[in-house]
């Protein structure tokens, strides 16, 4: 495993981070239940993977509860890098959602618990809110930072403009400023190349993409597209790329041919192009079968050369925006 300073700061995290939406207490039609997820965790922490990204809506909080006691029981917490993120309802009623200063204020502490740990590492927010000033969201971030409860915070999918406007605010008050950006970011969706990831490189903003693999399309044959139980029956992440299917197959035959020519496995190849981008500090990777943790751990040691990136990339053609805050609405 290779490790890398997280965009400026000192903190290092491996090259892959395990995102641990797929485990929860108990199992559903496509995630593992604790037992099951707690054997991807040990083995990620085995290959020497650190990184664990989490939200606190995750199976309502049973995926935090997971991830809690694995670590504790496979690992010390010091040698971990736990990042976890707030945004989107927990509770019904109108102050069960967002990022206002009561929902920091007691989704940091919640997930604390369910964490069973005194401090986060990297604590971040899961979309934009339009109905919350973003000054009160980075004040009370700030708060939680000096209060001890957090190291880092960190942004996902939102428009550069906000994200721009966010650093600018955290220098002008001295607050604590965003280290990472969480976008959606893949071979068969490259939208965030046109703003965020060049403010993230001038800023030096860790990225950290989820939905590396485009919920598993990268790492399928385009005949195989739906094979998968959540590709199935996870109708968030098929309304990302249905709309593309057609003009996406050219750029998973490509996946293909550049996985059979090097002997490796298409999931190899899409990470390592993700991996062979500057800006990006370490994929989300989602794992439940075995191979699927053995395959991105390889893929930090594949290097593809300059005709197959070019050869990857070109056939992609512009895609709406997807991925950003109005997919969720966060109304009661």
């Amino acid at each position: 495993m290779e490790y890398t300073n997280l965009g400026k700061t000192g903190l290092k995290v491996s090259r892959i981070c395990l995102g641990c939406m797929s485990y929860a207490e108990k199992s559903n039609a496509w995630r593992l239940d604790e037992t099951q997820g707690r054997s991807f965790i040990k083995r990620a922490i085995e290959l020497g993977i650190n990184f664990f990204d989490v939200a606190n809506m995750y199976s309502d909080g049973s995926s935090e509860i997971v991830l809690g006691r694995a670590l504790k029981d496979f690992t010390k917490r010091e040698e971990v890098v736990l990042a976890t993120k707030l945004y989107f309802r927990m509770r019904s009623g109108p102050n069960g959602a967002g990022l206002s200063r009561k929902a920091v204020m007691m989704e940091i502490d919640a997930s604390l618990k369910r964490l069973g740990t005194d401090y986060v590492d990297l604590y971040q927010i899961h979309r934009w809110d339009d109905e919350t000033p973003i000054e009160e969201t980075l004040e009370a971030l700030h708060d939680v930072v000096k209060a001890g409860k957090v190291l880092y915070i960190g942004a996902s999918s939102m428009f550069a403009w906000q994200f721009c406007k966010a650093l600018y605010l955290a220098d002008l008050y001295n607050w604590t400023r965003f280290v990472s950006m969480q976008p959606h970011y893949n071979l068969l969706y490259r939208e965030e190349e046109r703003e965020m990831l060049r403010l993230c490189t001038s800023e030096g903003i860790g990225v950290i993409p989820w939905s590396p693999l485009a919920r598993g399309r990268v790492a399928r044959s385009a005949e195989a597209q739906e094979a998968g139980i959540r590709a199935q029956t996870d109708t968030y992440g098929g309304s990302l790329y249905k709309a593309s299917e057609a003009a996406d197959r050219e750029v998973i035959d490509r996946v293909g041919r550049v996985a059979s020519a090097r002997n490796v496995s298409r999931a190899q190849v899409g990470l390592a192009w993700l991996l062979s981008k500057p800006v990006v500090t370490a994929p989300i990777v989602g794992a439940t079968k075995p191979h699927h943790l053995e395959e991105a751990v390889k893929s930090v040691d594949l290097k593809l050369s300059k005709e197959e990136i070019a050869m990857l990339e070109e056939a992609y053609v512009p895609h709406a925006i997807a991925g950003m805050t109005t997919d969720h609405p966060i109304r009661p």
